[in-house]
């Protein structure tokens, strides 16, 4: 009896260990994901909730921003306090970024008439100096782009994503609550570079609408992805050799449209599932299409090292995921043989399969 209830003993304390042991792992894969989540650059959702409460408490209200020097994309030191006199709609900024990338134009048609507004705009961006001039010069965007290192971003600007804006007054002082998303953002710089509108009435959202103007909920940007029941937009894309494909091609199966992106970790562990789903259904009429973006040659590397023999095309920048209304990757449609989009947008790696899954079963039904 007295072996039986030692043995007894080591298994419970065995497994007390394995369970603690798994516990500090998964503990530890949480820490390093929220690590790396916070010292990345992240897209931000102006309709997303708390956003409004948010700037409506901002603690920067009122106060100094904070000094800073940084290189411009001609690798010249430029201070805040050069411009001091002038009031600055500074903005957190990323290229790579889908609705910074939506609203720079909008922004470079507004910089002649925000300088007449005494506003000088300026970027605080990521990346390096020549993707930025690259990126500007497309857009047309010739105001100040400062290229701050992540561990000198200043601190109002520390954990927010991208575009986010504060208009700072002639002093340098924070004069407005933080503008957050592309909406917001593109909002206040038309107020700002409205003939009349202070510093105070441009933050708060109080200035005249111009006759030309839509009203404000009808020129949002859609980003929830475009709803079931909608046309799918139709495209003619180069895949991984250069040969053009096109949406229509597909007319008469259901296709799974995904849109996906080389350096985007859910991705990785979406794709050999995708690889899977076409050896299995390819000749049952689900037609797999992947959307990817960036450079060819590293999507090329990541569809031989997952075994995608399906096609896959590469967007100009965010352009087609723009007209599907969602920036974010990985994401799914679901298209029907008519070229109707038949669900909801899905967002991740489960998502998706869940939707592959509807779309089989439509089928056998």
């Amino acid at each position: 009896m007295a072996i039986i209830t030692i043995v007894l003993l080591w298994l419970i304390l065995i497994s007390v260990w394995i369970g603690t042991y798994q516990l500090i792992k998964q503990q530890g894969r949480i820490l390093l994901r929220l690590d790396t989540l916070e010292r990345s650059p992240q897209v931000v959702d102006s309709e997303a909730p708390g956003a409004a409460s948010q700037a409506g408490s901002d603690e920067f209200l009122g106060t100094d921003f904070p000094p800073f020097k940084f290189p411009d994309l001609s690798g010249k030191t430029v201070a805040l306090e050069d411009f001091r006199g002038q009031r600055v709609f500074l903005v957190n900024w990323n290229f790579e970024c889908g609705f910074c990338d939506l609203i720079a134009p909008e922004l470079a048609r507004l910089e002649t008439s925000l300088e007449r507004q005494n506003v000088q705009l300026m970027l605080l961006s990521y990346g390096d100096p020549g993707a930025n001039r690259k990126q500007a010069s497309e857009h047309g965007l010739k105001c100040p782009i400062l290229l701050p290192k992540d561990n000198e971003r200043p601190k109002p600007f520390e954990h927010q994503g991208t575009p986010v804006a504060y208009l700072l007054d002639e002093t340098g002082r924070v004069a407005g609550p933080l503008a957050s998303g592309a909406d917001q953002v593109v909002e206040l710089a038309a107020q700002l570079s409205t003939p009349g509108t202070g510093s105070s009435e441009a933050a708060s959202g109080k200035r005249k609408k111009l006759q030309s103007e839509r009203p404000l909920a009808e020129s949002r940007i859609e980003r929830n992805g475009l709803k079931a029941g909608t046309p799918a937009p139709l495209f003619r894309l180069p895949d991984l050799q250069g040969k053009p494909i096109s949406l229509e091609e597909y007319r008469g199966r259901q296709v799974l449209l995904v849109f996906s992106d080389p350096q985007c970790g859910p991705c990785d562990e979406l794709a050999p599932e995708l690889a899977r789903l076409h050896q299995m259904h390819a000749a049952n009429g689900l037609a797999l299409l992947l959307v990817g973006r960036g450079n060819p040659e590293e999507n090329r590397r990541k569809a031989a090292q997952f075994g995608i023999q399906f096609a896959v095309v590469l967007q100009e920048k965010w352009k087609l995921s723009k007209e599907y209304g969602i920036f974010a990757t990985p994401v799914a449609f679901l298209i029907d043989e008519r070229g109707v989009i038949a669900q909801e947008v899905a967002v991740g790696k489960d998502a998706i399969l869940a939707l592959a899954d509807e779309g089989l079963k439509a089928m056998e039904g």
